[in-house]
C-alpha cells in the first residue's frame, strides 16, 4: 500500500516536531513558489493577499523555531519570481528587494526600537521616517544615462527582471529625459506602475463595448498592460507611475529619503502627495490609521503604508537582513471585506478572469 503523507499544515507551529517542521517548510516553499509564479509571471493569482501573507508568516515562524532547517529555496530568501521567457532579461545593478511586513501597531513599535538598538541611538535622538501609501501595482525600475531613459525593467526575482523599455516609454508619467541641473550621469529611478480605479472602470467599459476581455481589477490590469509584447497595447492603456525609490546612482542628489522624493518631483516624476514625515512612532501609527480611513475614497488601490528611515546615512548603516532592508517596513491593512483582494484576482490579456492572490513579505 502507498503511504499517504501526513498533513502538517494544520499543526500549530509550536507543536511541530523537527521532522514535521522539515516537511512543512518543504510544502510551504513549493506552495508559495507556485503562488509567486502565478502572481508575477502570469498576473493570475489564485489566493487572497491575506491567505498569501499567512503562508509566508507561517514559514517565517517555523524557520525562527527551527533555524537549522531553513531551506536554500526558502521564500524568506526569495523576491518575486523568475522573469518570463517572453521578454529579454535585465540584470539589476542593485537588487530590487522586498519589504518586511507588520500587521499590528506593536510590530511597528518593535521596528523603531530595533532601529534604535542597531544604531545605538541615545534616548533623546528621534528616528525620523517617511510614511507613504503602499500602492498595489507593478514594481518597475527606470535607468537613465546622461539624463535620458535607456531602459525599463520589471522587478522579476529581484536580481533579474524583464526588459519593458519600449512599453515604459509610452507612459506619460515617465519622462524620456530628466529635468533639472543636478542629474547624475547614471540614475535608476524605481516606483510603481498602477491603474486608477476610475481608469480601470472606463477601460472595462471600452473593452465591453468592443466585445473584448473584461479585466478583473486595477492591479492585474496594470501588470498585464505593462507586460505586453506589443507596446501599442500598453500605450492604449491608462497607466500611471509613482516614483519612490532608486537603484544604481552615480551620486545621490539628497541626504534623506524625503529629499530624494522632492528631487524625483523636480526631475519630472509624480510622487505620492499623501507622503508624510513622521518623527515619532505615534505619528507613524496615526498616519497609518488616517490612510486606512481614506483607503476606500482613494482613486487607486493600496494595501498598507510603507515606513522608511529618512536619513540615508542611517539606511546605509542599517543595511539588509536576508531579502529585506532593516530601515523600511510595510504596515499592512486588514483584508478588505467583502471586496475581493485586488492583489490576487486574475488578469492576463486574452485569459479568463479567475480568482487570484504579496512583506512576512511584500510583493
Amino acid at each position: 500500500m502507498t503511504k499517504t503523507k501526513p498533513d502538517t499544515s494544520q499543526i500549530a507551529t509550536e507543536k511541530l516536531t523537527e521532522a514535521q517542521a522539515k516537511a512543512e517548510l518543504k510544502r510551504l516553499a513549493a506552495e508559495i513558489g507556485a503562488h509567486d509564479r502565478r502572481y508575477y509571471q502570469d498576473d493570475a493569482p489564485t489566493v487572497s493577499d491575506a491567505d498569501y501573507d499567512a503562508l509566508r508568516r507561517r514559514n517565517e515562524e517555523i524557520e525562527a523555531q527551527f533555524p537549522a532547517l531553513v531551506r536554500t529555496d526558502s521564500p524568506s530568501r526569495r523576491v518575486g519570481a523568475q522573469p518570463s521567457q517572453k521578454f529579454a532579461k535585465v540584470r539589476h545593478a542593485v537588487p530590487m528587494l522586498s519589504l518586511g511586513n507588520a500587521f499590528s501597531d506593536d510590530e511597528v513599535i518593535d521596528f523603531v526600537e530595533r532601529v534604535r538598538r542597531f544604531l545605538r541611538l541615545p534616548a533623546e535622538e528621534k528616528v525620523v521616517s517617511t510614511a507613504e501609501p503602499k500602492i498595489d501595482g507593478l514594481s518597475c525600475t527606470l535607468r537613465y544615462e546622461g539624463g535620458r531613459l535607456v531602459r525599463g525593467a520589471t522587478r522579476g526575482d529581484g536580481a533579474e527582471g524583464e526588459d519593458v523599455t519600449a512599453n515604459v516609454r509610452t507612459l506619460a508619467d515617465i519622462p524620456g529625459e530628466l529635468r533639472g541641473k543636478r542629474v547624475p550621469d547614471v540614475c535608476e529611478v524605481r516606483g510603481e506602475v498602477y491603474m486608477t480605479k476610475s481608469a480601470f472602470v472606463a477601460l472595462n467599459e471600452r473593452q465591453k463595448a468592443a466585445g473584448r476581455q473584461i479585466f478583473a481589477n486595477p492591479r492585474n490590469s496594470a501588470a498585464g498592460s505593462l507586460r505586453q509584447l506589443d507596446p501599442a497595447i500598453t500605450a492604449s492603456r491608462p497607466l500611471g507611475f509613482f516614483a519612490y525609490s532608486w537603484g544604481e546612482m552615480s551620486e545621490l542628489p539628497a541626504p534623506t529619503q524625503s529629499g530624494m522624493l522632492k528631487w524625483f518631483a523636480s526631475c519630472g516624476f509624480k510622487t505620492n502627495p499623501l507622503t508624510q514625515i513622521c518623527d515619532t512612532v505615534d505619528a507613524m501609527l496615526a498616519f497609518h490609521h488616517e490612510i486606512e480611513a481614506q483607503r476606500a475614497g482613494l482613486d487607486y488601490d493600496i494595501d498598507g503604508v510603507v515606513y522608511k528611515v529618512d536619513r540615508l546615512d542611517w539606511q546605509q548603516r542599517l543595511g539588509f537582513v536576508s531579502r529585506n532592508p532593516r530601515w523600511a517596513l510595510a504596515h499592512k491593512f486588514p483584508a478588505e471585506r467583502p471586496r475581493p483582494s485586488s492583489r490576487r484576482s486574475t488578469f492576463m490579456s486574452g485569459a479568463p478572469a479567475r480568482s487570484r492572490r504579496l512583506r512576512g513579505s511584500s510583493r
